[in-house]
């Protein structure tokens, strides 16, 4: 009987610690006696600010790497809204915590990538391409950082006026 490997995906090759990271951020960790899995997002969320705009770098720096490896413009737009969605919702006490367990923007990010690579829709380096990935996640990270700054100084206003 003749067994062959399966062909290896383009993305296994060249992005191989951009799956590595993924895994780290949402699956590194299983819950013992089940099959659910989680990785750092959800723990560094417990930080109130810093863990959630770290997390949003990371998967911020991910993305940029897959849109330097191929991924076409449509597909970074997916994937910048994804980070976004996990970052914005994430913020949110207890409820964002909980949604970081079960979104995993990240595996999300590098599904949609495999998934692109297996269409024969990579489009080759895309390094000028970054340039714009970065001014829009420059932008998505600088709104973030208002709506978190609004957000505390309207907590900050209730609290005081409470008192």
């Amino acid at each position: 009987m003749n067994q062959t490997t399966p062909p290896v995906s383009p993305i296994d090759e060249r992005l191989k610690w951009v799956e590595s990271i993924s895994r780290l951020l949402d699956n590194q960790f299983q819950l013992p006696g089940t099959k659910f899995r989680f990785g750092l997002d959800p723990i560094m969320g417990l930080l109130p600010v810093v863990g959630d705009l770290s997390s949003f770098a990371m998967s911020g720096v991910l993305v940029m790497t897959m849109a330097k490896h191929g991924a076409s413009r449509a597909l970074v737009v997916r994937m910048l809204f994804n980070i976004f969605l996990d970052a914005v919702i994430g913020s949110i006490p207890i409820v964002g915590w909980l949604f970081d367990f079960g979104y995993k923007a990240n595996q999300r990010n590098v599904e949609l990538l495999r998934k692109h690579y297996q269409e024969g829709k990579y489009q080759g380096k895309g390094t000028g391409f970054i340039i714009g990935v970065l001014i829009a996640f420059l932008i998505l990270f600088g709104l973030l950082l208002y709506g978190l700054w609004k957000v505390a100084e309207y907590l900050w206003l209730w609290a005081s006026s409470a008192w």
